[in-house]
């Protein structure tokens, strides 16, 4: 008879993952600075833009890009939710310092900017897409929470009217973006977005 096999003897449950560290503050200026020209460069470039030049321009060596950003595809995935990261994070201390719907407003802008560097990366983030990732994965949680926030303080203090869905103000921004938001358009594009707040401080008529 053959002889029964011995179970192995099971490893060692090892610790809880522990949270990352944080980065040493000269760490994290190479990191942000990576991302800020990776954004940069990839909108003005596209795929064909290299690493190497993106550390060059960076200041740093390709061995830090590496350290922070093992393939090119995590540098693209990094630097497209750094920028939505930046523009949602922003909600707060624009409240903090305008009137809501002034705040609303301004954050308009910056989500026309962050479209048109989104679209200036379109192929990169198409080959990260391709590879397995999905650097869209938060983008319409966190966007739709923004916007829920400005559109809420907004009703709160009586200046936008308090019916208005947040998935619906996103649909029209995409709208002015896509047919006004290149920077020889901004013009127009501005002038919608001044258009588009009118409609959300519209009060109807008492019945």
């Amino acid at each position: 008879m053959t002889p029964e096999r011995q179970p192995v003897p099971a490893a060692p449950a090892g610790p809880a993952t522990a949270p990352e560290r944080p980065l040493r503050a000269d760490a994290q200026r190479n990191r942000d600075r990576l991302l800020e020209v990776a954004v940069r460069a990839l909108s003005a470039g596209g795929p064909e833009v290299t690493l190497d030049a993106i550390a060059r321009e960076a200041g740093v060596g390709i061995g830090t890009l590496y350290r922070h950003f093992p393939t090119r595809e995590a540098l693209v995935e990094a630097a497209y939710r750094s920028e939505l990261a930046r523009l949602c994070d922003s909600v707060t201390g624009l409240l903090a310092e305008l009137p809501p719907d002034a705040a609303l407003r301004t954050w308009m802008d910056r989500f026309v900017d962050y479209l048109a560097t989104k679209r200036g990366m379109a192929d990169a983030l198409r080959a990260v897409v391709a590879s397995g990732g999905n650097p869209f994965e938060q983008s319409r949680a966190r966007l739709t929470g923004a916007m829920t926030d400005l559109l809420a303080a907004g009703a709160a203090a009586g200046t936008i009217r308090p019916d208005v869905q947040p998935a619906d103000v996103l649909a029209s921004l995409s709208g002015v973006s896509l047919v006004a938001g290149e920077t020889a358009a901004r013009d127009q594009a501005g002038r919608m977005l001044d258009l588009l707040m009118d409609g959300l401080r519209y009060r109807p008529a008492p019945a």
